[in-house]
């Protein structure tokens, strides 16, 4: 393991002890994450990560505890947010605790989507059968894109990675989102690692992998790409990743949730009416804001063994719009109307700054076009005629 100088004191030394004695689902390292608030239970030995909003309290994923203690963790979970006026929703959780809340009486469910699973030895052989795959892989080693993975020190320390990371985040369709997709995570690299792609000795990109310690594997929680990135970068990236992975003797390799999947189905978690209406429509409508099915795309292209389902559980009977705010409010940081106005700014802005930059592209051509018929004319440009 690469040694790592800065360490977290308090709840949060004593938050990644649990989660790397614990940890079994693929957001458990992630409560860790700046801006989540953390829980532990008084009785089992238990941690779990979340954020309030109204009167809901949105639970980064399940307890993290060992597997015997997961109800009891849960119960206390819920009773002390009872005890605040609150609800709860389990917002990422697996399939443990939905084996043992998703039937019970007096919780619903809900499928989130899915997230792709492999067994990093497998990687070659998948490979071995994409040639479409492979040759994204050799376009980007072509253009002198290589990858390796940087010590600990060096990517915390990194202003090419800030760097990186500000263009990435510039040019998503939707402003920043937190919570359990929090994107300034270099500060907090602890059992992390991260892979960085070069091109002619510049950083350009980045993947950064989490712990699943309980599962031996890795969540890869941020894809990073630079402007300049050339095509394939992010997939040479995410293969440095599984090599290194194998090479590990690691079991567990997911890319994270993808969310309202096409590969995921439950049809006894579709939720109410108004719920499945609005995520197909969310499926087909809502590139504008977040590229769905853009993500799907990307991950299955890698040709997971496995898409591992994953939901929102509510100790309620029934979804609820407040519930849905509640999660939004956690992953945007602020009011879900504020970050829905701000989130239609951004849209506006990029918008206008792709009609800008086609309308240029069309005025350079426009030129280009009138130089070539201004070629051998006279005065005024007009091309000559032969005589006769």
């Amino acid at each position: 393991m690469q040694a790592d100088a800065e360490r977290p004191s308090g709840d949060l030394a004593k938050a990644r002890g649990l989660v790397l004695r614990y940890g079994w689902i693929a957001t458990a390292y992630q409560i860790l994450n700046p801006g989540i608030k953390l829980w532990f239970a008084d009785g089992p030995e238990a941690v779990a990560g979340y954020a309030d909003w109204g009167r809901v309290r949105v639970a980064a994923g399940a307890p993290i505890c060992a597997p015997g203690d997961l109800p009891a963790a849960a119960a206390a979970f819920e009773a002390d947010a009872r005890s605040e006026g609150l609800g709860v929703c389990y917002f990422a959780a697996g399939s443990r605790l939905e084996g043992i809340l998703g039937g019970s009486r007096g919780y619903a469910r809900v499928l989130l989507g899915g997230q792709p699973v492999w067994d990093p030895a497998s990687w070659p052989g998948i490979l071995a059968g994409r040639p479409s795959l492979r040759a994204q892989l050799a376009r980007a080693r072509n253009k002198g894109v290589t990858v390796s993975e940087w010590p600990r020190e060096r990517a915390r320390e990194s202003p090419a990675l800030e760097r990186c990371l500000k263009e990435w985040l510039s040019r998503r369709r939707m402003p920043a989102m937190h919570f359990l997709v929090e994107p300034r995570t270099l500060g907090r690299l602890w059992d992390r690692r991260v892979f960085v792609a070069e091109q002619g000795g510049e950083a350009i990109g980045f993947v950064m992998a989490s712990p699943v310690p309980m599962r031996n594997g890795w969540l890869i929680e941020q894809i990073v790409r630079s402007r300049s990135a050339p095509n394939g970068t992010a997939e040479l990236m995410v293969d440095a990743a599984f090599r290194a992975a194998a090479a590990d003797g690691l079991s567990y390799f997911t890319l994270g949730l993808s969310p309202l999947s096409w590969f995921a189905r439950d049809a006894r978690a579709e939720g109410p009416w108004w719920m499945a209406l609005l995520f197909r429509w969310l499926r087909l409508h809502g590139s504008r804001f977040y590229n769905f099915r853009g993500l799907d795309a990307f991950k299955s292209k890698f040709s997971p063994e496995e898409w591992e389902p994953i939901y929102a559980i509510c100790n309620r009977p029934d979804f609820t719009p407040r519930i849905l705010l509640a999660i939004a409010a956690a992953f945007g940081g602020v009011s879900p109307f504020l970050f829905t106005a701000m989130a239609l700014a951004k849209a506006a802005k990029l918008e206008g700054y792709w009609m800008g930059l086609r309308f240029w592209r069309w005025l350079k051509g426009a030129e280009g076009k009138g130089k070539g018929r201004g070629k051998g004319s006279g005065s005024g440009g007009r091309e000559r005629r032969p005589a006769g």
